[in-house]
Protein backbone atom coordinates (compact mmCIF):
# COMPACT_ATOMS: atom_id res chain seq x y z
CA UNK A 1 0.00 0.00 0.00
CA UNK A 2 2.74 2.21 1.02
CA UNK A 3 4.69 1.38 -2.38
CA UNK A 4 1.41 2.53 -4.35
CA UNK A 5 0.92 5.61 -2.64
CA UNK A 6 4.59 6.68 -3.32
CA UNK A 7 4.31 6.02 -6.75
CA UNK A 8 0.66 7.73 -7.30
CA UNK A 9 2.65 10.75 -5.55
CA UNK A 10 5.52 10.51 -7.64
CA UNK A 11 3.01 10.51 -10.63
CA UNK A 12 1.23 13.73 -9.37
CA UNK A 13 4.26 15.66 -8.71
CA UNK A 14 5.83 15.13 -12.32
CA UNK A 15 2.04 14.99 -13.73
CA UNK A 16 1.83 19.01 -12.11
CA UNK A 17 5.48 20.00 -13.18
CA UNK A 18 4.32 18.96 -16.75
CA UNK A 19 1.29 21.03 -17.02
CA UNK A 20 3.22 23.89 -15.07
CA UNK A 21 6.02 23.85 -17.70
CA UNK A 22 2.72 23.87 -20.51
CA UNK A 23 1.58 26.90 -18.57
CA UNK A 24 4.59 28.60 -18.41
CA UNK A 25 5.16 28.09 -22.25
CA UNK A 26 1.62 29.50 -23.01
CA UNK A 27 2.33 32.58 -20.92
CA UNK A 28 5.13 33.38 -22.58
CA UNK A 29 3.94 32.49 -25.94
CA UNK A 30 1.02 35.13 -24.95
CA UNK A 31 3.46 37.84 -24.83
CA UNK A 32 4.13 37.81 -28.57
CA UNK A 33 2.85 40.79 -30.38
CA UNK A 34 1.10 40.44 -33.79
CA UNK A 35 2.29 42.31 -37.06
CA UNK A 36 -0.92 44.56 -36.94
CA UNK A 37 -0.17 45.99 -33.26
CA UNK A 38 3.20 46.38 -34.48
CA UNK A 39 1.69 48.48 -37.46
CA UNK A 40 -0.68 50.35 -35.55
CA UNK A 41 1.98 51.57 -33.43
CA UNK A 42 4.16 52.71 -36.14
CA UNK A 43 2.39 54.34 -38.08
CA UNK A 44 2.74 57.61 -37.87
CA UNK A 45 -0.08 60.47 -37.31
CA UNK A 46 -0.57 62.74 -40.32
CA UNK A 47 0.67 65.96 -39.41
CA UNK A 48 0.57 69.54 -41.09
CA UNK A 49 2.23 72.94 -41.68
CA UNK A 50 1.42 75.90 -40.87
CA UNK A 51 -1.92 76.94 -38.34
CA UNK A 52 -4.13 74.00 -39.35
CA UNK A 53 -5.45 71.74 -36.42
CA UNK A 54 -3.81 68.82 -35.19
CA UNK A 55 0.30 68.39 -35.00
CA UNK A 56 2.02 70.07 -36.80
CA UNK A 57 5.68 69.55 -37.58
CA UNK A 58 8.23 72.39 -37.94
CA UNK A 59 10.31 72.23 -41.15
CA UNK A 60 13.72 73.14 -39.71
CA UNK A 61 13.50 70.62 -37.18
CA UNK A 62 12.41 67.95 -39.73
CA UNK A 63 15.47 69.26 -41.66
CA UNK A 64 17.33 68.97 -38.70
CA UNK A 65 16.17 65.56 -37.10
CA UNK A 66 17.00 64.31 -41.20
CA UNK A 67 20.52 65.44 -41.34
CA UNK A 68 21.53 63.71 -38.09
CA UNK A 69 19.28 60.30 -38.78
CA UNK A 70 22.18 60.54 -42.10
CA UNK A 71 25.05 61.05 -39.91
CA UNK A 72 24.25 57.60 -38.18
CA UNK A 73 23.36 55.57 -41.13
CA UNK A 74 25.56 53.10 -41.86
CA UNK A 75 27.33 53.20 -38.72
CA UNK A 76 28.19 50.67 -36.80
CA UNK A 77 26.44 50.17 -33.40
CA UNK A 78 29.59 50.47 -31.48
CA UNK A 79 30.80 53.57 -33.36
CA UNK A 80 27.87 55.33 -32.01
CA UNK A 81 29.52 58.07 -29.48
CA UNK A 82 27.09 58.23 -25.82
CA UNK A 83 25.94 61.82 -26.98
CA UNK A 84 24.52 60.28 -30.59
CA UNK A 85 22.90 57.36 -27.95
CA UNK A 86 21.44 60.01 -26.06
CA UNK A 87 20.49 62.33 -28.83
CA UNK A 88 18.78 59.06 -30.75
CA UNK A 89 16.63 58.66 -27.60
CA UNK A 90 15.72 62.21 -27.03
CA UNK A 91 14.17 62.31 -30.67
CA UNK A 92 12.69 58.84 -30.52
CA UNK A 93 10.71 60.02 -27.55
CA UNK A 94 8.41 61.86 -29.68
CA UNK A 95 8.06 59.71 -32.38
CA UNK A 96 5.80 56.24 -33.23
CA UNK A 97 7.61 53.27 -31.24
CA UNK A 98 6.57 50.15 -29.61
CA UNK A 99 8.42 48.38 -26.98
CA UNK A 100 8.88 44.52 -27.42
CA UNK A 101 9.25 41.81 -25.07
CA UNK A 102 11.75 40.23 -26.91
CA UNK A 103 13.38 38.39 -25.18
CA UNK A 104 17.39 37.07 -24.98
CA UNK A 105 18.94 34.39 -23.56
CA UNK A 106 20.57 35.12 -20.32
CA UNK A 107 23.84 36.37 -20.95
CA UNK A 108 23.75 35.77 -24.87
CA UNK A 109 23.05 37.91 -27.80
CA UNK A 110 20.82 34.64 -29.07
CA UNK A 111 16.77 35.62 -28.96
CA UNK A 112 15.09 33.62 -27.11
CA UNK A 113 12.67 30.72 -28.75
CA UNK A 114 9.41 32.12 -26.91
CA UNK A 115 10.52 35.52 -29.02
CA UNK A 116 11.12 34.40 -32.38
CA UNK A 117 7.29 34.96 -33.19
CA UNK A 118 7.59 38.86 -32.24
CA UNK A 119 10.82 39.07 -34.42
CA UNK A 120 9.02 37.51 -37.55
CA UNK A 121 5.96 40.10 -36.95
CA UNK A 122 8.29 42.51 -36.59
CA UNK A 123 9.85 41.96 -39.94
CA UNK A 124 6.30 41.69 -41.74
CA UNK A 125 5.85 45.19 -40.63
CA UNK A 126 8.37 46.90 -41.67
CA UNK A 127 8.44 45.45 -44.67
CA UNK A 128 5.00 46.49 -44.98
CA UNK A 129 4.12 48.97 -47.85
CA UNK A 130 2.26 51.44 -45.20
CA UNK A 131 6.07 51.79 -43.87
CA UNK A 132 8.18 52.15 -47.21
CA UNK A 133 10.55 54.90 -46.62
CA UNK A 134 10.72 55.23 -43.00
CA UNK A 135 13.76 54.59 -40.71
CA UNK A 136 14.05 52.48 -37.95
CA UNK A 137 15.90 52.77 -35.01
CA UNK A 138 16.51 49.53 -33.02
CA UNK A 139 17.26 49.85 -29.52
CA UNK A 140 18.56 47.20 -27.63
CA UNK A 141 18.79 46.90 -23.95
CA UNK A 142 19.73 44.74 -20.71
CA UNK A 143 19.08 43.56 -17.26
CA UNK A 144 21.16 45.11 -14.55
CA UNK A 145 23.13 41.99 -13.75
CA UNK A 146 27.11 42.81 -14.31
CA UNK A 147 29.08 45.87 -15.03
CA UNK A 148 28.18 48.94 -17.06
CA UNK A 149 30.97 48.23 -19.85
CA UNK A 150 29.25 45.02 -20.40
CA UNK A 151 26.11 45.71 -20.74
CA UNK A 152 26.30 47.78 -22.84
CA UNK A 153 28.34 45.29 -25.57
CA UNK A 154 25.78 43.10 -25.00
CA UNK A 155 22.64 45.76 -25.65
CA UNK A 156 24.61 46.43 -28.90
CA UNK A 157 25.33 43.24 -30.22
CA UNK A 158 21.10 42.23 -29.13
CA UNK A 159 20.58 45.36 -31.39
CA UNK A 160 22.55 43.99 -34.48
CA UNK A 161 21.37 40.54 -33.65
CA UNK A 162 17.25 41.90 -34.91
CA UNK A 163 18.72 44.13 -37.69
CA UNK A 164 20.40 41.16 -39.27
CA UNK A 165 17.32 38.88 -38.73
CA UNK A 166 15.52 41.47 -40.55
CA UNK A 167 17.61 42.05 -43.49
CA UNK A 168 18.35 38.71 -43.99
CA UNK A 169 14.69 37.39 -43.51
CA UNK A 170 12.74 40.19 -44.92
CA UNK A 171 14.57 42.16 -47.31
CA UNK A 172 14.84 45.02 -45.56
CA UNK A 173 17.80 47.46 -46.15
CA UNK A 174 20.64 48.41 -43.53
CA UNK A 175 20.52 51.44 -43.89
CA UNK A 176 17.11 52.06 -43.09
CA UNK A 177 18.26 50.56 -39.73
CA UNK A 178 19.80 52.38 -37.19
CA UNK A 179 21.26 50.33 -34.44
CA UNK A 180 21.83 51.67 -31.02
CA UNK A 181 22.55 49.87 -27.22
CA UNK A 182 21.75 51.66 -24.11
CA UNK A 183 23.07 48.50 -21.84
CA UNK A 184 21.40 49.16 -18.64
CA UNK A 185 21.13 52.69 -18.41
CA UNK A 186 17.17 52.71 -19.69
CA UNK A 187 15.88 50.02 -17.35
CA UNK A 188 12.21 49.19 -18.03
CA UNK A 189 11.39 47.95 -14.26
CA UNK A 190 13.91 50.02 -12.20
CA UNK A 191 12.96 48.72 -9.34
CA UNK A 192 13.82 44.65 -10.38
CA UNK A 193 16.87 45.58 -12.35
CA UNK A 194 17.55 41.58 -12.80
CA UNK A 195 13.87 40.79 -14.27
CA UNK A 196 14.20 39.16 -17.26
CA UNK A 197 11.52 42.43 -18.70
CA UNK A 198 14.43 44.79 -19.13
CA UNK A 199 16.17 42.21 -21.73
CA UNK A 200 14.24 43.86 -24.71
CA UNK A 201 14.27 45.94 -27.79
CA UNK A 202 12.66 48.65 -28.18
CA UNK A 203 12.14 49.59 -32.12
CA UNK A 204 11.38 53.63 -33.66
CA UNK A 205 9.88 54.60 -36.62
CA UNK A 206 12.12 58.13 -36.71
CA UNK A 207 10.06 59.74 -39.95
CA UNK A 208 7.37 61.92 -39.60
CA UNK A 209 4.94 62.07 -42.62
CA UNK A 210 3.48 65.84 -43.15
CA UNK A 211 -0.36 65.30 -44.41
CA UNK A 212 -0.94 66.72 -48.00
CA UNK A 213 -3.26 69.34 -48.09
Amino acid sequence: MTRFNNSFALKAVTLSAILSMTAGLAMAGDGNVSTNQILDALKPKPVTRGLSAGPQVDPAVQAKESTFLNTVRNRSTRSLSTGEGEQIAELAATKPKIDLEIQFDYNSADIAKTSVPSVQALGKALSDPSLKGSTFVVAGHTDAVGTEAYNQGLSERRADTIKKYLVLNYGLTGTDLVTVGYGKTKLKDAANGADPINRRVQVVNMDTKTASK
